[in-house]
């Protein structure tokens, strides 16, 4: 049974202005979250306010950038930082790459990354690491979801010229909490050594409570529209005060300089790495989602109930026969990996599923299915998707 809150209004209740969860198992909030109907109004609006008032007018644009100075504002609430520290992006690959690309690397530096990362992140490391003639080490992650020590595991691939650490939060494709904290003290601890860490938040974000100045992390980037529910292409990035010198801008514009009459200087905050013009109505999507997830629960209730339905999800593909979960330890996250021993592959199992309204994905390394399982979801529909699940084996 989940432990009960008081809310102002039931989770089912709560669901009705997520029109998307409407007559569906939706467990894909690791791929896109739905979209509540304050997030579409909030974005319908912003586009009218500025079709009636410009859109290129002096009150449209200071209307603007009153809008994004307060979204700064509401994630770093959400992160425990300070506004100034935070560059809006439109996607974690996006923040990967302001990173990635604007350290100041020297030949032979060393890259070290989990074997877990996302190949989009892969991809950035091994472009920067042709480029610049630097080597990349892989910590050995995957091996221990289940037994070993994952700070054990990075320290073993640290280098005397190991310059950066990129890992995620959350494992992807298994759901592994990592032990960020802990792995920032690591990179400490070597004193002759400028070890900087950057975090892959696309799991983590929206879905832990967090604090980034308490775990002092380095960089860490994030999005809004996976498990936090909001409009695709608005995301951010962390870069601490400690290392916001390390990095230099490869992509500059306007919204990242000071300009007056005798020169052009760069801001001195996270609006640096800012180019130009986004899609500004979706950062009023972003804005109005978090304040529909705030009026319902804290981050730590809504983090809570996750644990909570993603063990009981764990228990019940347990109790089945021919399936087997890739963690062998109740989730600390809303991802719940698992294999099915059948004829069927697994991309056939998720068709199957869908067609019966229940949407998971398969991952390709390990090869698997993941649900993700949010604070939104219901114990009956964990049930629903335990049957067609049984119906679409036992069909075969």
């Amino acid at each position: 049974m989940l432990e009960s809150d008081h809310h102002s209004v039931s989770i089912e209740e709560h669901r009705l202005s997520f029109p998307g969860l409407n007559q569906k198992v939706y467990l894909n909030f690791g791929g896109q979250g739905s979209l509540p109907e304050a997030a579409l109004e909030a974005i319908i609006d912003t586009y009218n306010y500025l079709q009636i008032n410009g859109p290129f007018s002096l009150k449209a644009n200071s209307w603007l950038g009153k809008r994004a100075v307060s979204l700064r504002e509401d994630l770093a609430k959400e992160l425990q930082v300070d506004p100034k520290t935070l560059t809006l992006t439109e996607s974690v690959t996006a923040g990967c790459n302001i990173i990635l690309w604007g350290i100041n690397w020297q030949r032979g530096d060393r890259i070290l990354l989990g074997d877990c990362e996302h190949p989009s992140i892969v991809a950035i490391v091994e472009e920067v690491a042709r480029r610049f003639d630097l080597a990349i080490d892989f910590a050995p992650l995957k091996s221990t979801l289940n037994q070993g020590n994952p700070i054990e595991a990075i320290n073993q691939k640290i280098q005397p010229n190991t310059r950066l650490i990129v890992i995620s939060h959350i494992l992807w494709n298994s759901g592994q909490l990592l032990p960020i904290g802990e792995i920032v003290e690591l990179a400490r601890s070597y004193p002759n050594r400028s070890i900087r860490i950057l975090i892959d938040a696309a799991q983590s974000f929206g879905l832990l409570p967090l604090n980034l100045t308490e775990l002092g992390i380095d960089f860490y980037a994030f999005t809004g529209h996976k498990w936090l529910c909001g409009p695709a292409g608005v995301g951010g990035l962390y870069i601490s005060p400690e290392a916001f010198s390390s990095i230099r801008p490869t992509f500059l514009g306007w919204r990242g300089i000071n300009e007056d009459d005798s020169n052009i200087t760069l801001k001195n905050d996270g609006q640096r790495f800012e180019i130009g013009t986004s899609a500004y109505p979706q950062y009023e999507g972003l804005r109005a989602t978090l304040a529909v997830h705030r009026e319902w629960a804290s981050r730590q209730e809504r983090y809570r109930r996750i644990c909570q339905l993603s063990t009981q999800l764990w228990q019940l593909l347990n109790d089945m026969p021919n399936i087997q979960c890739l963690s062998q330890q109740p989730p600390q996250t809303g991802l719940v990996c698992f294999q099915v021993n059948s004829r069927l592959s697994h991309i056939q199992i998720v068709a199957k599923l869908e067609e019966r309204g229940c949407f998971l994905r398969t991952l390709k390394d390990p090869d698997c299915i993941r649900a993700c399982v949010h604070y939104l979801t219901l114990p009956s529909e964990l049930e629903i998707l335990l049957t067609c699940l049984k119906e679409v084996i036992e069909n075969q």
